[in-house]
């Protein structure tokens, strides 16, 4: 499994817009794509988000970040600053998951 963290400033007061913007249309989009299993979304002061996606297989990330993802970028890019941290892990320990370290 593998998961892809992405951080970024948000806008001032516009914390639940973005929610609201990802809950109505990053989800469904996420959804569909896939080896997709699950979406952490993280807010910290109201100004900064982390989003933690979850994937089957490398390939499927990959796939989504190359094919999918700039589609995501222009949704929500009116809701941010700068550009997004992203970074991309493998999954070594999940409880939730039943992903044991090998």
């Amino acid at each position: 499994m593998f998961a892809r963290n992405v951080t970024f400033s948000i806008k001032p007061t516009m914390d639940h817009a973005i929610a609201v913007k990802f809950e109505t249309e990053v989800l469904p989009v996420l959804r569909k794509a896939n080896g997709f299993r699950d979406q952490i979304t993280l807010s910290r002061d109201k100004n900064e988000i982390v989003s933690i996606s979850l994937w089957d297989k490398k390939e499927n990330l990959d796939s989504y970040a190359k094919d999918t993802d700039p589609q995501v970028v222009k949704i929500l890019s009116s809701f941010y600053n700068g550009t997004p941290d992203v970074r991309t892990y493998e999954v070594t320990n999940s409880t939730s998951h039943k992903v044991a370290a090998a």
